[in-house]
């Protein structure tokens, strides 16, 4: 009787219910596979770390309480690929692809969820699109391991090098940052081949899939028919545009920066890619080719914010989106010029699409100080661990789990029990998102809420 009322309210959860609940047994299932003795080499994982490792594959972090490569198994290391992908791709498409596979129609619930995390605008036809996805993300994940395997291969031998190329091109695409090598990719920081794929990957990765799919498009027309001229979308004028500027912006930054410290003694052309791949990786990869806290404190704030910013949407990554903090600045820029709406490459936004950009990034903001001042609580139990240093460490730990990083400078080794509950929290609430969080906590949204009579107030 229980288990039939169980499954009633399940199936009666909003779509952003449903959703956090879909992302939640997931993790919940990798846990339990990673708390088993075949997972882990020597002593089994405890459920802590066993959760912290799956929240963060499932949830394409890379934040680790334990070292891949040497710690967990083959079994260990396929199941965190496993999450990886799934979340990556998000657990909706698999869901909706099996139901496709299957001849089963998919729910008004899944078309919802599929919406919310691929669509910016009306598609003919949605089954195509999930295909598309799937065949598109094989592909790119498939020539990303071939050109790795270049690299691995006289390095680690035949199949320990296929291997990793496999492992590493998923985790890249998904913008995962786990990978087997304890020290990330700093031994390949000077080789250009894994610089230029693994970059590649996790741009592809963080653009979005509809992104990708449009580019596609608009190549093949142009192919076929030189005098036809499509053009992009806005979704993905401002996402080209917003990345590029975050990438060229934070390499160029990152080298001026770190000129004369972590980067000083470098040959040229090994300092531009190392500055470059940071820039790239600090939007959600979490990979690093060099050791971050040899960084200078005005760099490490110049990668908090671009971890912040993240990826953009429909995407593997995390973060507020690009999107959202393009249209933060253009809020700003149209109403110091006196433009009562907000307008980007002569199209005006919406005021709704406005009003949910400005509150992601406040409930961004909001979510990561109260998840920081838990963390400085229960990791600084005396006066002699608070220091300015040790602030900056957990802050930037907490903004790399909101943006589903996996970036850090060392206060994941330093977690305690609740601290790792923290992080927990904010990877899950990242890779789900603030708004979806919202809905599913608030239930469903009201279509005829009471409005009263106007009165205004001093602002400022």
């Amino acid at each position: 009787m229980k288990t039939s009322r169980t499954i009633k309210r399940i199936k009666n959860f909003s779509p952003a219910q449903a959703l956090v609940f879909y992302y939640a047994v997931a993790i919940l299932f990798g846990t339990l596979l990673l708390a088993t003795p075949w997972a882990a080499h020597g002593e089994s994982l405890s459920f802590l770390d066993a959760l912290f490792t799956a929240t963060s594959a499932q949830c394409v972090t890379g934040l680790i309480v334990v070292d891949t490569g040497t710690k967990l198994t083959l079994f260990g290391q396929c199941v965190v690929l496993a999450l990886i992908q799934i979340g990556g791709l998000g657990i909706m498409t698999f869901s909706v692809y099996l139901f496709i596979y299957l001849k089963v129609g998919v729910s008004t619930r899944g078309r919802w969820l599929i919406h919310e995390t691929l669509m910016h605008t009306p598609v003919s036809s949605w089954r195509e699109l999930i295909r598309g996805i799937f065949f598109m993300t094989l592909v790119i994940e498939a020539v990303g391991a071939l050109l790795l395997a270049f690299a691995f291969i006289p390095a680690l031998g035949f199949w320990d090098g296929v291997y990793s190329a496999v492992f590493h091109s998923i985790s890249a695409f998904c913008n995962a940052g786990f990978s087997l090598f304890a020290d990330s990719l700093i031994g390949f920081r000077d080789n250009p081949l894994v610089n230029l794929t693994v970059m590649g990957l996790i741009i592809l990765g963080g653009i979005g899939f509809l992104v990708i799919r449009e580019l596609i498009q608009i190549g093949r027309v142009r192919a076929k028919k030189r005098s036809q001229r499509p053009k992009l979308s806005l979704h993905s004028k401002i996402v080209l545009v917003a990345s590029s500027f975050l990438i060229v912006y934070g390499a160029a930054m990152i080298g001026w920066l770190e000129s004369e410290n972590s980067l000083a003694g470098m040959p040229l052309i090994e300092g531009f890619w190392t500055a470059l791949f940071q820039s790239v990786t600090a939007r959600t990869a979490g990979f690093n080719t060099i050791d971050l806290n040899a960084f200078r404190a005005p760099t490490v704030f110049l990668v908090i914010f671009l971890m912040f910013v993240g990826a953009s949407p429909g995407s593997a990554g995390g973060g507020v989106k690009t999107t959202s903090m393009a249209l933060f600045f253009a809020i700003f820029y149209n109403r110091l010029r006196g433009n009562q709406h907000t307008s980007l490459f002569r199209r005006t936004i919406p005021d709704e699409v406005i009003t949910r950009a400005l509150a992601l990034v406040l409930l961004a903001i909001i979510l990561i100080a109260l998840a920081l001042f838990g963390l400085m609580i229960v990791q600084t139990p005396d006066t002699g661990h608070e220091n300015m240093r040790e602030f900056l460490g957990y802050t930037f730990e907490a903004f790399s789990a909101f943006g589903t990083v996996g970036l850090s400078i060392g206060a994941t080794a330093k977690l305690n029990s609740l601290g790792k509950l923290i992080i927990i929290l904010l990877m899950f609430v990242g890779r789900v998102g603030l708004l979806t969080m919202a809905f599913a906590i608030a239930g469903r949204v009201r279509r005829h809420a009471p409005r009263y009579a106007e009165e205004n107030i001093m602002i400022g």
